[in-house]
């Protein structure tokens, strides 16, 4: 069964809404090279329809400036979950009305592991909730935003077991949890 890694970039205070503001002074070295791993280990991408609209519109452009990574961006296959998109482009396909069903169903799909690209809306949650994610994957960066959007702001208690830590040299840790089994 394929497995569905949910990756998330966070300030020290829990803020995901604007990583356009810090992530970018600490892309270049580690950081940049792990992210480029973990594009490459998998076969698909997931999106919600906020992060895929946002990406959507920017990768294809980024060919220049980001070289293979960004022809990966544009060229791997994306799954998106829309209540309100009745079309997609760049690679991608609908996941349909009942998107708990279609995330099940492409993770029985032969095949390498999906990233969840984007996190803390409505499709996070619905995927949280359902056990649908397999492992999480937090880069904490070492910034503190002062406000803006929260990871999970709002969910109830849910219990989670670290199964590694990355101390990368710019500060930033990379925190990979699963699902707590007990």
């Amino acid at each position: 069964m394929r497995k569905i890694i949910e990756q998330a970039v966070i300030t020290l205070d829990g803020q995901i809404s604007t990583p356009q503001n810090w992530l970018p002074t600490r892309w270049a070295g580690e950081f940049e090279q792990l992210s480029r791993d973990l594009l490459f280990s998998v076969d698909a991408l997931l999106y919600g329809r906020v992060s895929y609209e946002n990406h959507a519109e920017v990768w294809p452009t980024m060919e220049e400036a980001f070289g293979d990574y960004a022809v990966r961006m544009n060229t791997i296959p994306k799954h998106v979950a829309s209540r309100t998109l009745t079309e997609v482009k760049w690679n991608a396909t609908l996941l349909g009305d009942d998107v708990v069903d279609a995330v099940r169903k492409l993770k029985e799909q032969p095949g390498g592991d999906i990233l969840k690209v984007g996190t803390g809306g409505s499709f996070s949650r619905t995927l949280l909730e359902h056990g649908l994610v397999d492992e999480y994957l937090f880069w904490l960066f070492p910034v503190i935003a002062g406000s803006g959007e929260r990871l999970y702001d709002g969910i109830d208690t849910t219990d989670f077991d670290l199964i590694d830590v990355k101390r990368l040299t710019n500060g930033v840790l990379g925190l990979t949890y699963v699902p707590n089994a007990r």
